[in-house]
């Protein structure tokens, strides 16, 4: 146990105008959106409350989250809060665009936990709570829609708690209101510190009233827990308890600053982001307990010796001001026309949702958009040694999702190219490449809706119109037994004709072994200058088999032949073993071959019988499953599975695990495919070759 004791607060304190920055996270519908217009509301930062369901808020400003109602990408906005300057980041819910939540919770100095009321619900957000934990980024956990909860507070508590590895802290407990149909509202709330009662105002600071007398045992009772957890860290607090001395308020305070500074604790509080409920009460816990950044770059180890030194976290392309390089200023200012690490800072903005403002200088702290400052991209910082990447800023998941892609018009091919290295650059957890296998273009990402927000930004920011479908498995075939082939190539068109004559052995291998040439010519039947000559041949040949697929694991013998001393050349050679193959493999007997994944599919382990069951429907073959590695209540389920059962598996997961499950894939062997499937697979091969 460790008695904490108050230390300066390094890098500034309330007041101060120093700049702070906190992350708004949450699963999709959590309401971070609305709490944000309603802290930019009550900062002064607006005039009037935006709605994300007409459109007309600051987040989610992007064409793709209006389109859809949902966030796309980081919105950024500054706020002036009591002579303190604030940054708020709201990121994205879905966890198809998890990376930019990452990416925004790891320049941040603080982050409030956005959730509904809902027990069954909070499940979705451990993915985000584990990366919060792992990097010991201070948290609040803000329960949102209060308004309408029918579940109680400790309840909702209790299932938090569950998924937390921190000590959770209830700051308020509400004020309910019972109408005379019997449904409950909640109308306020009690401050568990200063044991003041509230009642919420549609819009505008709660108003202070007399404690409801019905209310003082679950207040009583609720205090008292948490002074127990805060005095877990605190032994002088501890001692007030056990001689029933009642602690000063300034010590509550204290406790509450240091040790959630230290990520020891985890506040909770009520609210209703859309009708304005609990934001003050939020902020103020903000002011008053969010480390600065001085402190932020210390638990990052990070530099703050007040050299310029800034962290690019996210990257933009915009049509009028070209690519935009958001960073966390760590140290030192930036200034317009500073040269910083060899490279030069051009415009400096300030975002403020889908707006940028022009600024001369940027102070520790702050968040700025860097114009054309090419060099520098996501995870990199820049200081005056130049360039680097960032230790321990987020990777991107490995993609769950693909599409295959073509430009509607040919002639833009090229610009799509281009296109898609800005809009990975913007997104690492996108990716693309062109499979030779498929002859595909293929764009990969984190889901369904990931990939189809992708499309529209290609269309819509840099017209680029595509088609997409699901990309083809790289199907292969074999042999499953062997055949003598004689083959004679013969030309006569006037001068010199062409003549080649060969016999092979073709026999199958051992699944995984590849093509095998062997050369048993003896006597010189065939000279050695044309014997690579048909080894070519065959591989050439062996790109496309009967079934219209490339033919793995067979062996070929060359072990006879003839040649003629004027029309035999390399070119005969490797038409004569072309003609062998073709004729000799249909009676091999070809058979399909499907490429066989290693699927590990991470989910809630209450979820685990529901995955178990969707393995299986797709034709997979179960290994086992065991717990996640540091993650608390998950399971990892492992399983053989066919490439082609998993191309839109993921949208089954998410379905059966809130929209959390996950899978990473690795290629384990090729198995052999027959049925109206493998006639099916031949069939569409022989159209697309026609």
């Amino acid at each position: 146990m460790n008695d904490i004791k108050s230390e300066t607060i390094t890098g500034g304190r309330p007041g101060s105008g120093a700049h702070r920055v906190v992350a708004l996270c949450g699963p999709y519908l959590s309401g971070k959106t609305s709490l944000l217009e309603s802290i930019l509301y009550a900062t002064g930062a607006i005039g009037r409350r935006g709605s994300t369901r007409a459109g007309t808020s600051i987040g989610d400003g992007a064409a793709e989250a209006r389109k859809r109602g949902m966030g796309t990408e980081i919105n950024v906005a500054s706020v002036d809060y009591l002579g303190d300057q604030w940054t708020f980041l709201d990121v994205p819910g879905s966890i198809e665009f998890q990376h930019d939540a990452f990416a925004a919770l790891a320049v941040s100095d603080a982050a409030v936990l956005v959730c509904e009321p809902s027990p069954e619900r909070v499940v979705s957000l451990t993915p985000l709570l584990k990366f919060i934990e792992d990097h010991h980024i201070p948290h609040v956990i803000f329960v949102n829609k209060i308004d309408s909860a029918e579940v109680r507070v400790r309840d909702m508590l209790a299932a938090l708690q569950t998924i937390s590895s921190r000590k959770l802290v209830l700051r308020q407990v509400p004020i309910r209101h019972t109408a005379a149909d019997g449904s409950e509202e909640t109308v306020g709330y009690v401050d568990l510190v200063s044991e003041r009662a509230y009642r919420y105002k549609s819009s505008g600071a709660s108003d202070l009233i007399e404690m409801p007398a019905e209310i003082l045992p679950r207040e009583s009772e609720a205090r008292r827990e948490m002074l127990e957890t805060l005095s877990e860290f605190d032994d002088t607090l501890l001692e007030q308890l056990i001689e029933d001395i009642a602690p000063e308020k300034s010590l509550i305070y204290r406790d509450l600053h240091d040790e959630f500074g230290a990520d020891l604790i985890v506040p909770v509080l009520l609210g209703a982001g859309d009708r304005e409920n609990g934001v003050r009460r939020l902020l103020k816990a903000l002011r008053h307990d969010t480390p600065f950044v001085a402190e932020t770059a210390k638990r990052r180890s990070l530099p703050s010796n007040g050299v310029a030194m800034a962290e690019c976290f996210k990257v933009l392309h915009q049509s009028h001001a070209g690519k935009l390089s958001l960073c966390r200023v760590w140290s030192g200012s930036l200034v317009e026309g500073q040269s910083v690490g060899g490279q030069r800072i051009g415009t400096l903005l300030r975002p403020f949702g889908q707006r940028l403002d022009k600024i001369s200088e940027a102070k520790a702290g702050e968040i700025v958009a860097l114009a054309k400052v090419d060099a520098l991209s996501g995870g990199q910082s820049l200081a005056a040694s130049g360039i680097a990447a960032t230790a321990d800023f987020p990777k991107a998941d490995t993609s769950v999702f693909a599409l295959s892609l073509r430009a509607k018009n040919r002639n833009d091919e090229v610009k799509l190219s281009g296109a898609l290295h800005k809009i990975v650059e913007e997104d690492p957890s996108l990716s693309f490449e062109a499979r030779g296998e498929t002859h595909e273009l293929l764009l990969k990402g984190q889901g369904e809706m990931h990939l189809k927000v992708a499309v529209d930004k290609l269309a819509g920011r840099y017209n680029v119109a595509v088609e997409t479908e699901t990309p083809r498995v790289a199907y292969r075939e074999t042999i499953q037994g062997g055949s003598q082939q004689h083959a004679r190539y013969k030309r006569q068109t006037g001068g010199h004709g062409q003549f080649a004559d060969i016999k092979v052995e073709i026999k199958p291998l051992p699944r995984g072994t590849g093509f095998r040439f062997v050369d048993k010519i003896v006597g010189g039947v065939v000279p050695r200058n044309f014997i690579p000559a048909v080894e070519e041949g065959l591989i050439d040949y062996l790109k496309e088999g009967p079934l219209g697929q490339p033919v793995v694991d067979l062996e070929v013998t060359l072990f006879d032949g003839q040649f003629h001393a004027v029309d035999s050349s390399e070119m005969s050679f490797k038409m004569a073993a072309r003609i062998a193959m073709n004729e000799a493999m249909p009676k091999c007997r070809p058979v399909l071959l499907e490429p066989i994944l290693k699927v590990t599919v991470a989910a809630p382990n209450d979820a685990t019988p529901r995955i178990q069951r969707l393995i299986s429907g797709r034709r997979g073959q179960l290994l086992g499953y065991d717990a996640r590695e540091g993650w608390n209540g998950w399971d990892e389920v492992s399983a053989l599975m066919p490439e082609a059962e998993i191309a839109d598996m993921i949208v089954e997961i998410r379905s059966v695990t809130q929209g959390v499950g996950t899978f990473r894939t690795e290629f384990d062997h090729l198995q052999e495919l027959v049925g109206r499937t493998a006639e099916r697979i031949v069939e569409e091969s022989k159209k697309r070759a026609a």
